[in-house]
């Protein structure tokens, strides 16, 4: 963890040296730089995707410019900085949305301005983007239905296909498109795998630790023989975690969380946090630079890239036998 904290601060020293070097003559930019939009760097799912853009961009041999804001509600500060980084001229604009309408005024103005948009981490709903006009050189990101399937197959792994009992689902903020699917992805395949599981409530967690702690406190008052909880993402699963502990019910249910980030990581080697459905984001920030080098060569790019998943378990992680996990930063 301490490895990944480091590397998670010296991304933040590229943006804090980006920052320095913009000042008053911010539309100077270099020729050919990217700029890449983070959420929030306080979560380390985006320090993992900075560490990533950062080792992609030096494979690539490509200068970028990157900003995050403070937290990954701050829908309208991060349209602002959206903004500003337009005055720097890029040739590219990778953007990790906070949800799907935030940014749209600055990208309509990007497309305008002949910048390439893409779409990092598929946070934009690209039925949102046919009706403003708005078109994306590619999205990349894993497959968030996916990823929330694997939450329920371990889950089922787990529990049994006979098992029964309630189970809570805590999503990430409202509208946001990557938690919809991570939480539709889980209902769909549970109900397919095990009928006998039923989800008892979905409830916005807004990506916030403190409030699934408080979501799960208050499901398992009511629902004290709770079997389940999957978590859209780490931070709030770990929310989860201390609550289901300090109810004294963390033996009894099973959490699993989404992202595969350092402090899912440690909770999972201490035995706390069953599972994580890790994201990879080291590997999604580094393959979006590489492929828009790609694309501004005139290189034909998929619309849509997906980055594979793995799911995190303490005996994984112990085994330390997946190739994958190399990524897990």
């Amino acid at each position: 963890m301490k490895s990944s904290m480091l590397k998670m601060n010296r991304f933040t020293v590229v943006i804090a040296a980006a920052l320095l070097a913009g000042g008053s003559s911010l539309a100077q930019a270099a020729d050919g730089e990217y700029a890449v939009l983070m959420k929030t760097l306080a979560n380390p799912f985006w320090g993992a995707m900075g560490q990533g853009v950062e080792e992609g961009a030096k494979a690539a041999g490509v200068t970028y410019y990157a900003q995050a804001v403070e937290s990954d509600q701050a829908a309208e500060p991060q349209l602002n900085v959206c903004n500003t980084m337009l005055q720097r001229n890029p040739v590219a604009l990778i953007t990790a949305a906070i949800n799907s309408t935030n940014l749209l005024p600055c990208l309509k103005s990007a497309q305008d301005a002949g910048i390439k948009v893409v779409d990092l981490d598929g946070n934009l709903d690209q039925s949102i983007l046919d009706k403003e006009g708005i078109k994306i050189a590619f999205r990349i990101g894993s497959d968030n239905v996916a990823a929330g399937a694997q939450g329920a197959e371990y889950l089922v792994s787990k529990l049994g296909k006979d098992a029964k009992g309630p189970v809570l689902v805590i999503e990430g903020l409202s509208g946001n498109i990557t938690g919809q699917k991570r939480a539709t992805g889980f209902a769909e395949k549970l109900k397919e795998l095990a009928p006998g599981l039923e989800i008892v409530a979905s409830l916005p967690g807004d990506w916030d630790r403190g409030k699934a702690a408080s979501i799960t406190n208050d499901i398992l008052t009511r629902n004290p023989d709770l079997v389940g909880i999957f978590a859209a993402n780490d931070g709030m699963a770990l929310g989860a975690v201390e609550a289901a502990y300090a109810a004294g019910k963390g033996e009894q249910v099973t959490i699993i969380g989404v992202d595969g980030n350092s402090d899912a990581v440690k909770s999972i080697k201490d035995g706390r946090l069953n599972a994580s459905v890790a994201q990879l984001p080291y590997l999604v920030g580094q393959q979006a630079v590489e492929n828009v080098k790609k694309s501004l060569a005139g290189e034909t790019v998929p619309a849509d890239i997906a980055v594979p998943t793995l799911v995190l378990t303490k005996q994984v992680l112990e085994e330390n036998k997946e190739p994958m996990l190399q990524y897990v930063k």
